[in-house]
């Protein structure tokens, strides 16, 4: 799957709950303070389910200190361990159908939408799209009918799904990525318009060069 970094994992199993874990850790912070919480949780073989439950919670606590609201997300890293463990791990959830994973994830303390989303795109390659920030700010922007952008979550995303041309979770993957790395380099809060590449395509982009 493309774009989402999960470099420590060697086998689809690791690499499914280390993209869980940076989900949860990705909440309210930026990737690069994740991935110094993500090194501290390799370096003492802490990104396995087993370990994740048996840390005290003042260890779990620190070595993910860099993330943020370390002590909320190691109470939500220990539900999310309990719950794969109890559902039978990678090997029953990659067998379940989209709805039935993506309402398990739902109901797993500290996962929202977008959070189960990103785990079912990267981690189980589901072809879902994942609405952020980033996705609802571009959208605003380029002119699409309006009030797009303010649809409720489900709505939005189901919208895209049905209008998303060859919508395998490879190509949602890539879209989401590219959503996410251009919103960081042009379409920021205050958007850099002169230099973005989709400008003459943009509504706010044509606007600003008036």
């Amino acid at each position: 799957m493309p774009w989402w970094p999960a470099g420590f994992a060697r086998t689809p199993a690791a690499r499914a709950f280390e993209i869980a874990v940076g989900a949860v850790l990705t909440q309210n912070t930026n990737w690069r303070n994740v991935e110094r919480a993500m090194a501290n949780l390799e370096r003492d073989q802490a990104l396995d389910t087993a370990v994740v439950r048996a840390l005290p919670d003042e260890t779990l606590a620190e070595l993910i200190r860099p993330s943020g609201f370390y002590r909320i997300k190691t109470g939500r890293l220990k539900a999310l361990a309990t719950a794969w463990e109890e559902a039978g791990g990678y090997p029953a959830l990659a067998d379940w159908d989209t709805a039935t994973l993506r309402g398990w994830l739902l109901g797993i303390h500290g996962v929202g939408r977008e959070t189960a989303d990103d785990i079912l795109l990267y981690g189980f390659a589901r072809p879902v799209w994942v609405i952020d920030a980033y996705t609802r700010r571009l959208i605003g922007r380029l002119g699409f009918e309006e009030q797009l952008a303010a649809l409720p979550y489900d709505e939005l995303a189901a919208r895209l799904l049905a209008n998303t041309v060859d919508a395998t979770a490879e190509r949602l993957a890539a879209w989401h990525g590219l959503i996410v790395e251009h919103a960081k380099a042009h379409c920021r809060v205050k958007p850099t318009c002169a230099d973005c590449p989709l400008q003459d395509r943009c509504a706010h982009g044509r606007a600003e060069l008036l």
